[in-house]
């Protein structure tokens, strides 16, 4: 074919022949005629280059209308979709499939129609798009229909009725897949009836033909020629103007229909009435299989004369057309004719002249470039939905991996929240012993002082004053003992002990100091704990190290008050002093290290990191050395 481009350099040089003419003319004769003349024909230059463009535009685009449609289409839709696959937009790879899968249908290429079909319903499944899934399931039916693929017809017409919101698709779903399903002549009569009625209300033609084409082949399973014959009629009338591949269909039925009854004259007129319509004529291809279908009629007919002369003009038609497949059946029947006469020399020139035009005829053949760029686009499209399958597999295995990374992710955290959590009680655990190490290591400590003062009044002789500290003393020391294993006890208990302590020291330095005991009104003293046997190594450290060193007699002074959320314990003496008393420590006492008061401050360290109790303890020497004040602050909102 010859393109614009072409038209136009042809009509350029044409043109420049004329214009060179001119100026020849006009160099040879210098007159005023000379330039009008050159001036006409410069003007008709322009016209002839305009005519000869319209009319290979004209051809060009008579040429582009004449093209294989189903390629075009295909190739359009293949486009899109690499594009919808790139973007990774499920629902327009869906629409493509779909638009595939109609141009095929329309076609009359089912099973072609049935595979992308099938795809796009897959894709519209997964989305749950239900609208565009009753739409697909019933062109599936229809396709799988076609090929006599009735179970998952049946099953294709069933998922649409299932699926439609319109109570009139569901019906027509419904019916069509009762009338494949049912054995009973009377219920298909009543499924196609029903459908043909709706089909009329919704003046839907396509599926109106399709009704009547239906009822026909129920007339005809009941031996009903004049109905069926009717039906048929009514069909390709309803579906020649809108879907003549659907009227082609019913066209052949019904003459096949007429011949299967002996009715070869009918089936004739038939068939030719076909051929004179214009969407046979405009195709060539078309019209060279009509022919062809012709003949056979009259070959059954048991005419071979006329069946001779439609071959040849098919032969012809396909020659001229470049229509290689269609030109190749020709010569078959027609070969075969040839036998059945024993016309062998017409069957040799026949084969002579188709192989002497095979090569311009498959050169002229643009049905075998469309075929080869169908199956190319194919090609491509499976290779897209390859691209799109990996790229789920893909998805599925980053996803998977993910997932599975999160998981280890996950197991590792709680792992490590265990064997922290672990760590803790552990560490917790370890702190609880030391303070129970500590508790305990104080109760030898403060035994070992008390024994010291029992020993005191023994070698006295004070026997009386020995047996009344013993008393108290073991007192005492069932309370230390009672308590030993918590590591806070309710307030009262401790204000016992620590009287208990205090009148032992006092029964043995009776002329060393005397003591007072004074708490807060606001404190509750019976809900109230604190922790056991903390405040009595400050005591002891008082009466020891600063009362006992005083020239008179000295005053030891316990004070308990509530300082806003806060126990405040106050220790007050007016012995020496705390840099006094280490003065008078001899050598021997200055080597040995308090252990008392070191266990009591490693306690109050414990006490807080296992309980948050916020114990702070300050000791300070007053004024002018006139003895210690040693302050401790306990939370009353921590938690024991």
């Amino acid at each position: 074919m010859i393109n614009l481009i072409t038209a136009a350099n042809i009509a350029r040089k044409a043109a420049g022949k004329y214009l060179n003419l001119v100026k020849t003319a006009f160099h040879l004769v210098n007159s005023s005629w000379a330039v009008w003349i050159y001036a006409y024909l410069c003007f008709m230059k322009m016209l002839q280059l305009f005519v000869i463009v319209l009319f290979f535009l004209f051809v060009d685009n008579l040429y582009s209308q004449t093209r294989n449609d189903v390629v075009y289409d295909v190739q359009i839709q293949s486009k899109k979709l690499k594009t919808a696959v790139d973007s990774k937009n499920e629902s327009a790879q869906a629409d493509s499939y779909f638009r595939i899968g109609e141009t095929f249908f329309n076609d009359g290429n089912f099973s072609k129609s049935e595979e992308y079909y099938t795809r796009a319903k897959n894709i519209y499944e997964k989305l749950n798009d239900k609208s565009n899934i009753e739409k697909v399931s019933r062109k599936l039916a229809r396709s799988q229909e076609n090929q006599n693929k009735i179970a998952p017809a049946i099953s294709n017409y069933s998922r649409a009725a299932e699926i439609n919101y319109s109570e009139k698709g569901k019906t027509i779903n419904s019916n069509d897949a009762a009338r494949l399903s049912s054995a009973s002549k009377e219920v298909k009569t009543e499924a196609i009836q029903s459908n043909i009625e709706i089909s009329k209300k919704e003046n839907n033609k396509a599926d109106l033909a399709a009704g009547y084409s239906q009822m026909a082949e129920v007339n005809i399973q009941e031996k009903n020629i004049p109905k069926a014959e009717e039906n048929l009629k009514n069909a390709y009338k309803i579906s020649k103007a809108e879907a003549p591949q659907q009227a082609l269909e019913i066209s052949q039925k019904l003459t096949d229909f007429y011949v299967k009854n002996k009715k070869f004259d009918k089936a004739i007129e038939t068939k030719e009435k076909v051929l004179k319509e214009n969407f046979v004529q405009e195709d060539s291809r078309e019209n060279v299989n009509q022919i062809q279908e012709l003949a056979d009629i009259y070959i059954k007919k048991n005419d071979p004369e006329e069946a001779i002369g439609l071959l040849k003009n098919a032969y012809g038609i396909a020659l001229q057309k470049g229509h290689t497949l269609e030109a190749q059946k020709s010569v078959k029947r027609l070969d075969s004719l040839y036998a059945l006469s024993q016309n062998t020399d017409a069957s040799v020139r026949l084969y002579r002249d188709f192989l002497g035009k095979l090569p311009e005829l498959v050169s002229k053949d643009k049905s075998l470039v469309d075929q080869k760029i169908l199956e190319d686009t194919e090609e491509r499209i499976s290779q897209l939905e390859k691209e799109r399958s990996l790229k789920d597999e893909l998805l599925r295995k980053k996803n998977v991996f993910n997932y599975s990374l999160i998981g280890v992710l996950a197991v590792l955290s709680v792992l490590v929240i265990f064997i922290f959590r672990t760590l803790k009680k552990v560490q917790v655990k370890n702190k609880k012993i030391a303070l129970q190490s500590l508790r305990r290591e104080m109760n030898p400590h403060f035994i070992f002082n008390s024994l010291n003062s029992v020993n005191h009044f023994i070698a006295t002789n004070n026997e009386l004053e020995a047996n009344l500290y013993l008393t108290r003393f073991s007192k005492l020391m069932r309370g230390v003992m009672e308590n030993s294993t918590e590591d806070f006890i309710p307030f009262q208990q401790e204000l016992d002990l620590l009287q208990n302590y205090l009148a032992l020291e006092k029964t043995r330095f009776a002329d060393k100091f005397d003591y007072e005991i004074i708490f807060d009104e606001d404190l509750n003293i019976q809900s109230l704990k604190v922790p056991g046997m903390l405040i009595q190594p400050f005591l002891e450290n008082a009466i020891w190290h600063g009362l006992r060193y005083r020239t008179t007699k000295g005053f030891l002074k316990l004070i308990f008050e509530k300082d806003r959320q806060h126990l405040k314990i106050t220790i007050e003496d007016n012995g020496i002093g705390i840099k006094e008393s280490k003065k008078q420590k001899t050598t021997h006492q200055k080597s040995r290290e308090g252990r008392g008061m070191k266990n009591t401050l490693e306690r109050i360290q414990l006490l807080n990191d296992l309980y948050k109790n916020d114990i702070m303890c300050t000791i300070n020497d007053k004024e002018n050395n006139k003895g210690v004040e040693v302050t401790i602050r306990i939370s009353l909102t921590s938690e024991k």
